[in-house]
C-alpha cells in the first residue's frame, strides 16, 4: 500500500513530464516508420506495375509483330498458289503436247515481274527436265529430277500446293522456298511439276524493316518445325529444326496463336515470343523481342526510382533522427528533473539523522490512509512513542551519543515492521509515530511489545534512568471507521494522551485510549 501511495503522489509529475515526452518520442518514431513503410509500398507497387506494362506492351508488339508476318507470308503464298494453280489447269487443259512455249515464256516474264517475291516460275517434264521457264534461255542438260519437292510430286497423287524446304538455286545460286505443284496427263499420270520460287532475301529485307532490338527475332517456319527465314539471318540456321522448342511442343499443339516466354533452341536467347500458324499454309511465324530489351529500360528506371526514394527516406531518416534526439535529449532532461523532483521530496520528507520519515510524511499521508480505511472497512492504528529520561541520556553522554542511540532506535522501529504498508516517522526529538494500517488494538500491542523486547536486546546503557538503560512509553490509538467518524486529529490526540498516561505510570509501558475507536461524534 505504501508503494500505491508513493506512485499517486508521482502520478501527475510523470504525465505532465517524462511521460509526456516518452509519448511524443514514440509518437514521432512512429509516424517516421509509417511514411517511410508508406513510401516504401508505395514506390514498390509503382516499380511492379511499369514492371507489368512493360511486358504487357511486349505482349501487344510480338503479338501485332506475328500477325503482320504472317499474313505477309500468306499473301506472298496466296499469289504463288494462285499462279501456279492458273497456269497448272492451262497447261493441262491445253495438254503439253500444243504447248506454245514462246507465249508460255512470256506470260511466266509477265507474271514474275509483276511480284516482286518471285526469284521464278518453272515447268518440268516428266522426267525432271526443263520445259519452259521466265528465263531467257534455259541451261543445257538442266533437270531436277533429283530435287525434293520433284521426287515428292512423282510419288504423291497430291494435287493441293506444297511448300518444300529453302534450296539454292541452279540457276542464280539464290536461296529460295519452292512453292510446287503436280502436273498430270489426262489419264491422271504424272505430267510434271509446276515451279515457284520465292526468293529468301525478299523476306529477309520485309523483316529488317521492323524496328526491333538487336537480339530480337522474327522466324518463317514449317509446321514441321524446318526454319524457312530468320532474322537475324545466318546462312547456316536455315533448315534447322524447332521441333523441339517449348512453342512447338507445348503451345502450338494447344492454339495457333498466342504468347509465350522462351529460350531460343538456335541461340540459347530468352525472349517473349508471338507465334502465329497461317490459315491457308502449313507455316508458322514466330516474332520474339529479348527479355534483356523488354527489362533494361524498366530496370533502368527502377533503378533511378530507388535511388531518389533512398535519398527520400534517407532525408527523412536524418531529419525524423534530429528530431527524435531532441525529444530522447528531453526525455533524460525530464528523467534528471524528475529524479531531482523525487530526491528532493524524498528529502523534505525523511529525517535526516534516523532515516525514517519525518513529520510531514505522516501529514502527507494520514489522512489518505483514513480514508482508505474507511473505504475499505478496517481499522487504523496509530502508536506514538517517546524514550525515556532521553534529556538526562543528553546530559550524560553528550548529543553525539544521544544522535546514535536515536538511530539505533530507529533500526529498531523499522526491524519491528513486517508490512510494506506500515510506517514509522520521527515526528520531533525523542518522539516517533507509527502508523499501522489494517491493524486492531491487539495487534498495535503485539508490535509495540515487539518493539520492547529488539530494544532491551540492545541493552543501550542508561546510567540516568532507573532502569540502567534506554526503554520508552508509548500510547495506542485505534481509530474504526466503520464505527463512527474519526479523524487525524483526534487520533493523534487520543494515541498523545495515551502516551503520557504510560510515562505518568511509571515509564517503560504502554497504554492503549480507551475504547475501540476513538471519534468525534456525528
Amino acid at each position: 500500500m505504501c508503494a500505491a501511495r508513493q506512485q499517486d503522489d508521482e502520478g501527475p509529475f510523470a504525465v505532465t513530464g517524462e511521460g509526456r515526452a516518452v509519448a511524443l518520442f514514440r509518437l514521432v518514431l512512429a509516424f517516421m516508420v509509417v511514411v517511410m513503410l508508406a513510401f516504401v509500398l508505395v514506390e514498390g507497387w509503382r516499380i511492379w506495375r511499369d514492371y507489368r506494362q512493360a511486358f504487357s506492351n511486349a505482349e501487344n508488339m510480338v503479338t501485332n509483330l506475328a500477325r503482320a508476318t504472317a499474313q505477309h507470308a500468306e499473301d506472298a503464298i496466296r499469289q504463288v498458289d494462285a499462279i501456279t494453280a492458273a497456269l497448272g489447269e492451262r497447261l493441262e487443259g491445253d495438254g503439253f503436247e500444243r504447248i506454245d512455249r514462246p507465249r508460255l515464256h512470256a506470260l511466266l516474264a509477265q507474271q514474275k515481274n509483276i511480284m516482286p517475291q518471285l526469284h521464278g516460275l518453272f515447268v518440268y517434264g516428266p522426267d525432271g527436265s526443263w520445259i519452259v521457264t521466265d528465263r531467257a534461255a534455259i541451261p543445257p542438260k538442266a533437270n531436277n529430277a533429283d530435287r525434293d519437292y520433284f521426287v515428292y510430286h512423282r510419288n504423291h497423287a497430291d494435287r493441293g500446293v506444297r511448300i518444300g524446304s529453302v534450296v539454292r538455286s541452279r540457276s542464280t545460286g539464290d536461296l529460295v522456298i519452292p512453292i510446287s505443284r503436280r502436273l498430270e496427263y489426262a489419264d491422271g499420270s504424272f505430267a510434271g511439276v509446276l515451279l515457284g520460287t520465292i526468293k529468301v532475301e525478299w523476306f529477309v529485307r520485309y523483316y529488317g524493316d521492323f524496328k526491333i532490338d538487336e537480339r530480337g527475332a522474327l522466324v518463317l517456319a514449317k509446321r514441321d518445325g524446318l526454319i524457312l527465314v530468320r532474322r537475324p539471318f545466318v546462312e547456316q540456321v536455315v533448315g534447322r529444326s524447332l521441333a523441339n522448342s517449348e512453342i512447338f511442343r507445348k503451345h502450338l499443339p494447344y492454339a495457333t496463336e498466342g504468347v509465350a516466354e522462351a529460350v531460343a533452341v538456335v541461340d540459347g536467347t530468352p525472349r517473349l515470343y508471338g507465334y502465329r500458324a497461317l490459315s491457308s499454309y502449313p507455316l508458322v511465324v514466330e516474332a520474339g523481342l529479348s527479355r534483356e530489351s523488354i527489362v533494361a529500360p524498366w530496370r533502368h528506371d527502377a533503378i533511378k526510382s530507388v535511388a531518389v526514394l533512398l535519398l527520400l527516406l534517407l532525408g527523412l531518416a536524418a531529419f525524423g533522427g534530429v528530431v527524435l534526439r531532441q525529444l530522447r535529449g528531453r526525455i533524460v532532461i525530464e528523467r534528471a528533473l524528475h529524479q531531482a523532483h523525487q530526491t528532493l521530496k524524498s528529502l523534505a520528507l525523511t529525517d535526516s539523522l534516523t532515516g525514517l520519515g519525518n513529520r510531514r510524511r505522516l501529514d502527507a499521508v494520514f489522512e489518505p490512509e483514513l480514508r482508505r480505511a474507511g473505504r475499505q472497512g478496517y481499522p487504523l492504528a496509530l502508536v506514538m512513542l517517546d524514550l525515556d529520561y532521553f534529556k538526562a541520556y543528553n546530559d550524560r553522554y553528550g548529543h553525539p551519543a544521544g544522535d546514535q542511540c536515536l538511530r539505533r532506535f530507529a533500526e529498531v522501529l523499522q526491524q519491528a515492521l513486517k508490512r510494506p504498508a506500515d510506517l514509522a516517522v520521527r515526528y520531533g526529538g525523542e518522539e516517533f509515530t507509527l502508523l499501522l494500517p489494517a491493524t486492531d488494538s491487539y495487534g498495535a500491542e503485539l508490535l509495540v511489545q515487539e518493539v520492547q523486547l529488539l530494544l532491551r536486546r540492545q541493552m543501550l546503557e542508561h546510567t540516568g534512568s532507573p532502569l540502567g538503560r534506554v526503554s520508552f512509553s508509548a500510547g495506542i490509538a485505534v481509530g474504526d471507521q466503520a464505527r463512527e467518524e474519526v479523524t487525524a486529529e483526534s487520533l493523534m490526540a487520543a494515541a498523545d494522551g495515551a502516551l503520557y498516561q504510560a510515562k505518568r505510570q511509571g515509564r517503560d509501558g504502554y497504554c492503549v485510549a480507551a475504547g475501540t475507536a476513538v471519534g468525534v461524534g456525528p
